[in-house]
């Protein structure tokens, strides 16, 4: 018998060749099959076509899975969380996302992530099955990684090894904040002496880059990848001046990958970032907008903005709660739809444009044949909160359990107050 207490067990490796029939497949591409034929053997995908237009040899198949009207999508994949790193965000011991100090680019949040996490299997339900595992804190907070949701251990489940850098540009102004609403805005007084510590960083980052006579430095090393294009730049900032100052000192720093992170002002700046090929992270879209004066909708029409102006842009669920609100991440991407972005634009903005921004395009991303087998089948439009039903999940061929402990508890008392009724 299964032990409730603990997460779904790890599933093996998968053996057959499987066919899924007639689901109305979101290639994430933009484009759709309605009569789809999606079939995988071992790993990777082997067919992705309309069953309309090929002839299939059924006896071919191990098992085929008939879906008319189900909804097929490339697995979701969240960016910047620290899904994995937290558990119960007021206990301590269960926070392990940010590290003392300023400059911490040695700092590996991969060691640290926690494939027994009970909030795991919570998101996955919701078809989120690759995350950015992202440490927090500090100038520097530390260098990410990429893995699936499903694994022993980080070991198991990392999928792409210290993917990039993560920087916390300064703010020129800062507000405090407290149960009454905002505070006053200051000047941050120590902005330009922030920026220029910034830059000497870089700078000795990148001599010890290019130099092999160094005596060996772990925070210098941590950064090398930045400078040879192994590793991205993760750079957080809002600001429409600091994100124009940010991809300048980009321009400069001999840094071969920037992304911006946040950027609630990008769509003011969508020149330079295009110009310099800057791609966006979208901050969670359901939220209240950053200044009093700008309209209430305007985080709900980001998306669409940086898609009418042709920026690159996936969308990331940093902030209160973020762990446990990563399962929202799909119903980010259907408000978007619900506010001028094309709907298979926002399938994009969560599986193939998070795939490019991420450098993992080549496997995951997209229902394509020879990629992963990665993908989620669910009962209605998976952006939809009233119609999110994943009914089967895969990661790379292995068929992932979908329950978790919140459905466990929905069971247990529905059956309790049952009984008590009859």
């Amino acid at each position: 018998m299964a032990v409730k207490s603990q997460v779904p067990i790890p599933v093996k490796e998968n053996t057959k060749t499987i066919l899924f029939l007639n689901g109305v497949a979101h290639l994430g591409n933009g484009e759709v099959i309605e009569n789809s034929a999606i079939a995988f053997k071992g790993s990777k995908l082997s067919i992705v076509a309309d069953a309309r237009l090929i002839r299939l040899d059924k006896a071919a198949f191990d098992t085929i899975i008939e879906i008319p009207g189900k909804h097929v999508y490339p697995g979701f994949i969240a960016p910047n969380s620290i899904l994995g790193l937290v558990e119960i965000g007021q206990v301590r011991a269960t926070r392990d996302f940010k590290e003392v100090g300023s400059m911490n680019p040695n700092v590996r949040s991969i060691i640290a992530y926690n494939t027994d996490s009970k909030i795991t299997p919570t998101v996955r339900s919701n078809g989120i099955l690759l995350a950015q595992i992202t440490p927090r804190g500090g100038r520097i907070s530390g260098t990410s990684s990429i893995v699936e949701l499903e694994g022993w251990n980080w070991e198991d489940a990392v999928y792409k090894m210290d993917d990039g850098v993560h920087l916390h540009w300064p703010r020129a102004f800062t507000r405090s904040w407290d149960w009454s609403g905002p505070g006053p805005t200051k000047k941050n007084e120590k902005y330009e002496e922030q920026i220029r510590s910034i830059k000497a960083f870089f700078k000795k980052s990148r001599a010890y880059a290019e130099s092999k006579a160094m005596e060996r430095d772990l925070k210098m090393e941590a950064m090398s990848g930045l400078f040879t294009g192994k590793q991205t730049l993760f750079i957080d900032v809002n600001d429409a001046n600091a994100i124009t100052q940010a991809v300048h000192f980009f321009k400069l720093s001999g840094v071969k990958k920037m992304v911006i992170v946040g950027g609630e002002d990008s769509w003011k700046v969508t020149d330079i970032l295009k110009e310099n090929n800057v791609a966006v992270m979208v901050k969670r879209i359901h939220r209240t907008p950053g200044r009093n004066f700008e309209d209430i909708d305007l985080p709900y029409k980001l998306p669409a903005l940086l898609y009418k102006a042709g920026i690159l842009f996936c969308l990331e669920n940093s902030g209160d709660m973020e762990a446990m609100g990563t399962r929202n991440l799909p119903f980010y991407a259907g408000t978007a739809a619900a506010y001028g972005l094309p709907k298979e634009e926002a399938v994009k903005s969560i599986t193939s444009n998070t795939a490019k921004i991420l450098g993992i395009d080549a496997t995951v991303g997209t229902l394509e044949a020879g990629k992963d087998a990665t993908f989620i089948v669910s009962t209605g439009d998976a952006l939809d909160v009233l119609t999110n039903n994943i009914e089967f999940a895969f990661v790379r061929g292995k068929s992932i359990d979908l329950d978790n402990h919140q459905k466990q508890l929905y069971r247990k008392f529905r059956d309790k107050y049952a009984e008590e009724k009859e």
